[in-house]
């Protein structure tokens, strides 16, 4: 027996030394460790680690991973990175707000651009977050018709559009998508001049690109309705832009309304932005009978540019000159009521000045102010539920036309590793009325494509060097994210 057992052990000695033993993980190019890591999509809840190699996330579990770099997140909150689907601030200073607010993809839906292809090739092949654009309704009147106005028509732009007109109106939207606009934008109350069979064309045109429209709707509950119907009809997906803002008094009542279309079958969502003055531009038709207000109702609107409140006169001379007004005119109670409904998601509607400046605290810290008041401090909303509306949710309105978005907005193994992490007892917005242009706290890591952009809460000056790691680089980590073009 004793020999039996001898020719056993040396069998088993021989044979595990042949056996391949174990390899050791190679480290992956960037490890999160030790983060309490959400991912709503899944539910996933857990102190994790994740491991990215390249653009992607390759291993979520528990640690410790090794990797060439490594940002601590013990004690934070690791998130999918933020993706903004309303943002009208587009460039590189704007970019460094969005950042520091944990927004890793920024989209210009509403107002889009009347040339998809020039806006992508200005935009250039890479910047510090993804970004995207719309086929704007609203830049291809204004190009047809010919008002030279900025970004919102002032001038031919808002009247009526001929036959004829209509037709190159299309065609500049149909140009568009086939470049691969992610979306349609319409701003119904910036083109009173839009009749409704001009509406329903560019809705059925983008319906038959299974693009959904992004629509700032002016003219109350009437107006939506009818909107509503028009998509019904041709069968559209439609996003209704910032509903705590357009709808007022009546959000209940719209809200309402978004939920009887859905249980219609239409593919229709809403958006909210978590302030209760909302910005425009001053000289757009949104202001279009002012000589007859009464003079109290001026009080109400604030100049960006100097923070004082306007009077008759002084409206006079800023609307001859142009420029962004902010106007208080909503109320908490309105806000809250849109906030503590599950539907909309979450979105800047963050603007800039011609030098790239924030012109309200919403292009600075949406994302932070939603996690800061109203998640951590008042409880209105629950962190799944807020993050959910931040990420996964936006993903799903572009996923449909955009296939890469299916890959964003998540925390699962590979996904592209898009993430923010943040303190849940110190993130806010410090942003205001009068000073815009501040950093959001709390925002402790952002990492867009694999690259931090954001490193223990100060925008990582690296960030150009490491993006020529990434495919897409060549500068800085953010992409041009499109729908696939289609050939004409």
């Amino acid at each position: 027996m004793r020999n039996i057992a001898g020719r056993n052990l040396i069998i088993l000695l021989i044979t595990g030394a042949l056996a391949p033993t174990a390899q050791p993980q190679q480290p992956f190019d960037l490890v999160i460790a030790g983060g309490r890591v959400i991912d709503p999509e899944s539910g996933l809840d857990e102190v994790r680690d994740i491991g990215i190699s390249g653009d992607r996330i390759v291993k979520i579990g528990p640690g410790p991973f090794t990797g060439a770099d490594t940002l601590d997140a013990r004690g934070r909150i690791v998130a999918p990175g933020f993706i903004d689907i309303h943002r009208h601030a587009h460039g590189d200073i704007s970019y460094r707000y969005a950042a520091r607010d944990g927004v890793t993809s920024a989209f210009e839906l509403e107002i889009g651009a009347p040339d998809v292809d020039a806006w992508y090739r200005m935009m250039g092949p890479a910047r510090l977050i993804n970004f995207g654009v719309a086929a704007g309704h609203i830049g291809a009147r204004m190009q047809v018709l010919g008002d030279k106005s900025f970004l919102l028509p002032s001038g031919p732009g808002r009247g009526a559009a001929s036959e004829a007109q209509i037709q190159e109106i299309l065609a500049m939207i149909e140009k568009g998508l086939a470049a691969g606009a992610v979306a349609v934008g319409v701003g119904t109350a910036y083109t009173p001049g839009a009749s409704p069979q001009e509406l329903a064309a560019v809705v059925g045109l983008a319906a038959r690109h299974g693009a959904f429209v992004h629509a700032h709707l002016g003219g109350g509950l009437r107006r939506l309705a009818a909107f509503l119907r028009t998509a019904d009809q041709a069968r559209a997906a439609v996003h209704v832009a910032h509903i705590n803002s357009t709808a007022g008094g009546d959000i209940g009542e719209w809200l309402r309304a978004l939920r009887e279309a859905r249980e219609r079958g239409l593919d229709v969502t809403t958006e909210l932005y978590p302030y209760t003055a909302g910005s425009t531009l001053i000289q757009s038709a949104l202001y279009d009978g002012w000589e007859s207000w009464p003079d109290e109702r001026f009080a109400s609107l604030q100049w960006a540019a100097t923070g004082e409140r306007l009077t008759r006169a002084t409206f006079a001379r800023y609307r001859a000159q142009g420029g962004s007004v902010i106007s208080h005119a909503n109320t908490e109670a309105n806000l809250r009521v849109s906030m503590v409904d599950p539907l909309p998601i979450i979105a800047s509607d963050g603007g800039r000045d011609m030098a790239d400046q924030p012109t309200h605290p919403r292009a600075t810290g949406t994302f932070a102010r939603i996690l800061g008041r109203y998640v951590r401090d008042e409880k209105l909303l629950t962190l799944h539920d807020a993050l959910r509306r931040m990420t996964i949710e936006p993903a799903r309105r572009l996923e449909r036309r955009v296939p890469e978005m299916r890959h964003r907005g998540r925390l699962r193994e590979g996904a592209f590793a898009d993430i923010t992490v943040f303190d849940p007892a110190t993130v806010n917005d410090q942003s205001t009325y009068t000073n815009p242009a501040a950093y959001s706290t709390g925002i402790t890591h952002v990492v867009v494509n694999g690259v931090p952009i954001v490193r223990g809460g100060v925008l990582d000056e690296k960030a150009e060097l490491q993006g020529q790691q990434v495919p897409m680089g060549p500068r800085v980590p953010g992409r041009p994210i499109r729908a696939p073009r289609v050939s004409r």
